[in-house]
């Protein structure tokens, strides 16, 4: 081989490595947040509260006095550990934190779907969402806030469409904490 042939070699494997797209799209689903607080326990231990005992609950702890806490830990910590040998261990703490969460999302579920089933007929349609979440922009999609609503709405439509399970644009309550 003559230089030339070599250099045009290692010019084209340059090209190719070179374009070789460098943003990688996280295709993994991750699970949701435990809180909405920031997770920073050299601060405060507002995430793990709530990741512990739930929003609604951790709230309530807050207005506790120190010994109604314990107390209520206590309680907490009892229910915790499952083969009642009077230790947590990780296993039982991740299955009460799951068990927390889940809760916590059930709880938001009625929350939204009394907002949400307008005509209280127990299922929620594509109609009845997009009137409640979207309806006050539906006459301007393009407000001078920044939002684009239309692409937020786009992308609820295709998500509840995924949760509907029999097509019909109609969500009964597992299908609306899917869509959720």
């Amino acid at each position: 081989m003559n230089v030339r042939q070599i250099l045009l070699c290692v010019l084209f494997c340059t090209v190719c490595v070179l374009s070789k797209p460098t943003d990688k799209k996280d295709r993994v689903h991750h699970d949701p947040q435990l809180s909405d607080k920031m997770h920073d326990d050299g601060q405060n231990f507002d995430y793990d509260h709530d990741a512990f005992l739930g929003a609604e609950e951790a709230k309530t702890f807050d207005q506790l006095t120190p010994e109604e806490s314990k107390e209520r830990l206590g309680k907490i910590v009892s229910k915790i550990d499952e083969d009642k040998d009077g230790f947590v261990s990780m296993e039982e703490l991740r299955d009460w934190i799951k068990y927390a969460q889940k809760r916590w999302i059930y709880e938001d579920v009625e929350r939204q779907w009394k907002g949400h089933d307008l005509n209280e007929d127990g299922l929620v349609s594509w109609e009845e969402y997009k009137n409640a979440t979207y309806g006050y922009i539906l006459d301007d999609p393009d407000p001078d806030d920044g939002f684009n609503y239309k692409q937020m709405m786009m992308r609820d439509e295709r998500r509840f469409k995924m949760a509907d399970q029999d097509g019909n644009l109609i969500a009964s309550k597992e299908e609306f904490t899917a869509f959720l």
